[in-house]
């Protein structure tokens, strides 16, 4: 990593910066707003359908619900953390962003990422004590357990996150202000620090990999005992129906961390930039998309409340229509 060897102290530290995002597709500019904009509004509006519903349905209040539900409102906030400032940059032009400001931007984001990691783990530990104990389940998945687990996974990501992030508050920027990227990641916006982030980095690499690896391995480990399981399974619809219980979390698991591996494995070079873009397109703002739609399509509980909950508006709208009706009629 380059840095700077002159005296800082001597340079004028810069106030804001530039994203530079999509900047070089001026002709895409309009296209590209109305894909986001409609991308942020349907994955808005399913992450909080899906809180509605398991905070409604009585029979999703069970364990793997209640982090169904917490996982909607981390995703709520994942997009509300980066679409609606591209969505600005790309209505005005204007792609400057205040040093704070990206701090802050760097902050949620990186806080929202390893506490999705600490709940995408507790979702998997969750099903393999359903498919593989599934006699203990309900004494080891109870609802202080469960509670413990969200709260520790959104504790420790943004705890962390935001210490790092005050000691990056504390670093001098005095340029070049150009941030090659949509958001405020943290590897380009380190690049851009004049002082000495050596300390930062050593510590940032352990404490990311301590919220990363072993939710990771967890989850890999969970996955195998799973599959295991399920092979031993003699019937076919037997299989079927333990598969079916945690297929959908399975292909989340595997469209995040396939996508977020690859981005932060990829070298950092001017040819491979335009992929790195692109790829953490999938991780930030697709994969929230991706996720009500997966749960609500594959899982049988949740279109069963959807049904449910539609049902019931039509039966409230018919029977107001019903009352006016009548009343205009007297």
């Amino acid at each position: 990593m380059e840095k700077w060897t002159g005296d800082w102290r001597n340079q004028t530290s810069i106030t804001e910066f530039i994203l530079l995002g999509f900047g070089d597709l001026p002709e895409l500019q309009t296209p590209l707003f109305l894909m986001f904009l409609v991308i942020y509004v349907v994955t808005v509006a399913g992450n909080i359908l899906i809180i509605v519903l398991v905070v409604a349905d009585q029979h999703l209040h069970t364990p793997m619900y209640f982090f169904l539900g917490n996982l909607s409102c981390l995703e709520t906030c994942y997009s509300s953390t980066i679409l609606p400032r591209m969505l600005a940059s790309l209505l005005t032009g204007d792609r400057t962003i205040s040093v704070p400001g990206c701090v802050a931007q760097l902050d949620f984001f990186g806080s929202l990422v390893a506490v999705e990691c600490c709940l995408l783990s507790a979702m998997s530990y969750d099903r393999y004590l359903a498919i593989c104990k599934p006699l203990h389940y309900a004494a080891l998945m109870n609802g202080s357990v469960c509670f413990r687990l969200a709260a520790g996974s959104w504790v420790s990501g943004f705890v962390t996150c935001t210490i790092m992030a005050c000691w990056i508050s504390e670093m001098t920027f005095c340029g070049p202000d150009e941030i090659d990227h949509f958001f405020c990641d943290y590897a380009p916006l380190v690049k851009l620090s004049c002082s000495d982030t050596h300390p930062m980095v050593v510590v940032t690499f352990l404490l990311s990999s301590i919220l990363t690896v072993p939710p990771f391995l967890l989850t890999l480990a969970s996955y195998v005992c799973i599959i295991a399981t399920i092979h031993r399974i003699p019937s076919t619809a037997g299989r079927q129906r333990a598969f079916s219980t945690c297929s959908s979390h399975l292909i989340v698991v595997t469209l995040y961390y396939g996508t977020l591996i690859f981005v932060y494995l990829l070298p950092d070079t001017g040819t491979l930039r335009d992929l790195h873009k692109a790829l953490s397109l999938f991780y930030t703002i697709l994969t929230p998309l991706a996720n009500p739609l997966i749960y609500s399509l594959r899982n049988r509980e949740v279109k069963e409340a959807l049904r449910k909950a539609s049902e019931a508006v039509n039966f409230r709208t018919n029977s107001k229509l019903f009352v006016c009706s009548y009343c205009t009629l007297q």
